[in-house]
């Protein structure tokens, strides 16, 4: 008979603890939360939204549509698996501000270089730990996302009424047009893997890293473009324009983005095969004549239940958004751009998750199917592209050698 030995842990008292002060959190409707600094010291202020992902939070932390926003951490342990070098959705981290409630006193994961909370202090996040999430998180549910501020080291110090004041006269997310603080300014291009068989012109209104790197991976050249191309830009990638436009997730109001619009309506004018994810979606909803509306607290995490309505199958996805299209879901609808449906709808709301254009190449969903850090249900929409500009291909071609004939 073997025998294991006993594994020990040190105490938690036996480790090294961070220095902590005070830190204050309030909220815009007067609700305050004491605790303690984590990460830089100082104040923030921003909407606040709750996350419920148990892991993945460098690519939360680092994903644009998180930019002006304060992410509350439903899971109570964060910091874990620390930071690597491979993980970022982008060059920074956008978020405005981080709450957790039990920060790791030290990271043990192999592929760690460095500790969350250093990273957070580094970049200048505000956050604040040591308090009930579970409360917080129950608070903006009940009453919905809102403004909110942290304040630490000397910015708590001030008088509860300073506080509340900083944070009621703050920007509101609703009208906010946000996504060119977070698009590149220079266009650049991802090579495809192996063969080139399409090349692509995706928008950047807030793009994750992994999704040209998934689109790179199905031989598709990505060429990214800053959130103020023009439809000459658009048609400029490639020898004879691209085979297909992609929209990016981002963050703010789409009811802002008249830019935007105008140009995903040249697009679909011309036929070019579209897809669109998260903001994406809610722009091609906008340029096909529906409207959209900010979510109560909106659907921020990676277990949320979608059901592709083409198939009945029911995937779990990543969700980042605070606004949604309104479409209906018992019928087609008809718009300048013929037939549409909802492909997908979320089954804990019904907020509507996808559009599907019947008579032009063209889909969206409001969710992230590229999901670094998981789930990977969807990552087969990816597929769904590639075969729209297959088949705009084919069409071509027999276009071609049917007029070669005559």
């Amino acid at each position: 008979m073997t025998t294991q030995t006993p594994l020990t842990v040190p105490s938690r008292e036996g480790r090294q603890r961070r220095e902590r002060v005070a830190a204050t959190l309030v909220l815009e409707d007067g609700r305050t939360f004491r605790g303690a600094s984590y990460g830089a010291l100082g104040e923030t202020v921003g909407e606040a939204v709750f996350s419920t992902g148990m892991t993945g939070y460098q690519e939360t932390l680092t994903d644009p549509s998180y930019h002006r926003q304060v992410i509350v951490m439903t899971a109570p342990h964060v910091g874990n698996t620390g930071v690597n070098t491979e993980d970022d959705e982008s060059t920074r981290i956008w978020a405005a501000g981080y709450v957790v409630r039990d920060p790791a006193i030290r990271s043990s994961n192999w592929r760690a270089t460095r500790e969350l909370e250093d990273e957070l202090a580094d970049q200048g996040v505000v956050g604040i730990c040591d308090i009930d999430t579970r409360a917080l998180t129950r608070h903006l549910r009940e009453r919905g996302a809102m403004r909110v501020g942290i304040f630490s080291g000397d910015a708590a110090d001030r008088p509860d009424a300073d506080l509340l004041d900083a944070v009621r006269t703050s920007p509101q997310m609703a009208g906010a047009a946000l996504a060119a603080e977070v698009s590149t300014t220079e266009p650049y291009a991802v090579p495809a893997v192996g063969d080139t068989r399409f090349t692509v012109a995706a928008i950047d209104l807030g793009i994750k890293a992994m999704t040209p790197a998934l689109m790179a991976q199905r031989g598709i050249e990505v060429h990214v473009l800053p959130a103020t191309a023009t439809i000459e830009d658009v048609l400029a990638v490639g020898e004879s324009g691209p085979d297909g436009v992609f929209f990016s997730n981002g963050p703010g109001d789409p009811a802002t983005a008249e830019h935007e619009v105008a140009l995903l309506r040249q697009v679909l004018d011309r036929g070019i095969p579209f897809f669109g994810i998260c903001f994406g979606n809610q722009l091609l909803g906008r340029a096909l004549g529906f409207g959209t509306y900010k979510l109560k607290y909106g659907h921020r995490g990676i277990n949320q239940p979608v059901m592709d309505r083409t198939t009945g199958k029911v995937e779990v996805t990543a969700h980042n958004h605070g606004f949604a299209v309104d479409a209906p879901l018992d019928k087609e609808s008809d718009t300048a751009y013929g037939r549409v449906r909802v492909s997908h709808v979320c089954l804990n709301d019904d907020v509507v998750e996808g559009l599907e254009c019947l008579d032009l190449p063209a889909y969206s969903v409001q969710y992230h199917p590229e999901a670094a850090a998981g789930p990977h249900d969807a990552a087969y929409l990816f597929d769904r592209f590639l075969e729209l500009m297959t088949n705009r291909q084919t069409a071509h071609q027999d276009r071609s050698a049917s007029e070669g004939t005559h």
